[in-house]
Order: C-alpha cells, then structure tokens, then sequence
C-alpha cells in the first residue's frame, strides 16, 4: 500500500499540472473514501489542497468527523452549508413524494459548489468513488461522481480501508459504518441490499449467492450510462 501510495499521488500531481492547474479540491464528508482522497490530496498538493465540508441537513457527527480527518491529515478545509439553498430549490420548485428524487439533489448541490470554488482557484475536482460502488453505479450521476479526476476507481472497498491505514486516517473513520448520509440512518450496505464484502468478492470472481449475484449484476447492467458520456446521436 505505500508503493500504491506513491503512485497515486504522483497520477494526481501529474494530471493536475499537465491540465494546467494548480492545486485539488474535494468534498469532505466524514466517511472513509473522502479521508482517504483528502489524505492523498494533501500528499500531492501540501500548499495547494483544500477539503471543503458541506452539510446539508447533515447529521452533525458527520461534520465532526470531517473536521477529525481534516485536523490528522493536515488538509485546510472551509464550510458552506448547503442546507437553506437546498430547502429554497424545494420551495421554488416542488416537494417530491420520491426520496431518492429529494435526496439526489444534495450531492448535486455539492458538486456545484466544488466546481465554483475550484474555477475560481485554479483547481481539479477530485471524486471519491472506489471500485465497488463504481461497478454497481452506486453514486449520484452529475453529483459525487462529478469530478475531474478519480483516484479510487480502480480500487476496490475493503483496498481502500487498506489504503487509509497506510494514509493514517483516524480509526474512528475507518471504523465508521458507511454511509452516504442521504437520510437519517441510512447506511450503505442497507440501501445496496448486500454486504460490500459480497460486493467486492463477486467483482473478483469469487462465489456469492446467486440472488446477490444476480442483483449485483443487474444493478451494474442499469447503471452503464452512469460510467459513460452522455449519448450522442450520430448523423447518417
């Protein structure tokens, strides 16, 4: 892992600087794929990283945990409470009986947000996504999975933890159950159906319950267009 270490943070240095750019932001969370992005965009960018923490009707023990990784890696952060802007979109517009409908709007939110601040300082967005989650599309199309560069994509959830480990982020973050922090309570093995551990053994090849199986393909199989460009029609 310190070798994946190395190589990683110098893929960030050099697509960063060959795109003419100057330093990485990235969305801080609390969660474990985010600490371990920020600690790596820290080793990249010591001068030039910047977390940012964006509660949006948040659990409050997110934003304390954010702040514990911000504080072990070293990485400078600032706060904009997306809260109020995320209740005004609803006011002006409607209020979805669908939650995934409401709740999808505050990763977008975020990622708006990333993008300002970082046209404005010279920076590339760094996503958080890791190769479990990547495989089953299991992030926000145009909200965490907008970014510039991924660093995780090639690696699989419980590499990560690996990752962490070798990074030093804080073992109350690696202990954390995960979550996207969507709803109160939701967690994300929950919202899968699937333990990660079974997710990550079926992406190896390995042997998983058939209905898992089954329900882990069919949810990479409809989340194709999230891993792809948007369609373009070609003339004739």
């Amino acid at each position: 892992m310190k070798r994946e270490v190395e190589n990683i943070v110098k893929w960030i240095r050099e697509t960063v600087e060959n795109a003419g750019a100057k330093g990485v932001i990235i969305g801080l969370s609390g969660g474990i794929d985010s600490a371990v992005v920020g600690a790596l965009a820290r080793r990249a960018f010591p001068n030039t990283s910047l977390g940012l923490i964006m509660p949006c009707e948040s659990n409050e023990e997110d934003e304390k945990d954010a702040r514990l990784v911000s504080e072990a890696i070293g990485l400078k952060i600032e706060k904009v409470d997306l809260t109020q802007t995320y209740r005004q979109l609803i006011s002006s517009s409607f209020n979805s009986e669908n939650r995934m409908a409401r709740s999808n709007i505050k990763p977008r939110l975020r990622m708006t947000t990333l993008y300002y601040y970082a046209q404005d300082l010279g920076y590339l967005v760094l996503g958080c996504s890791n190769a479990s989650e990547f495989y089953i599309g299991y992030y926000t199309k145009y909200g965490d999975s907008g970014s510039d560069i991924i660093p995780l994509a090639e690696y699989l959830k419980d590499e990560v933890y690996d990752l962490a480990r070798e990074l030093g982020v804080p073992n109350k973050i690696i202990d954390k159950q995960p979550t996207a922090g969507l709803w109160e309570a939701q967690t994300d093995e929950k919202e899968m159906g699937f333990s990660y551990a079974a997710l990550n053994a079926y992406i190896r090849g390995e042997e998983v319950e058939e209905e898992i199986a089954k329900k882990i393909e069919r949810m990479h199989n409809n989340s194709e267009h999230k891993r792809k460009f948007a369609s373009i029609y070609h003339r004739k």
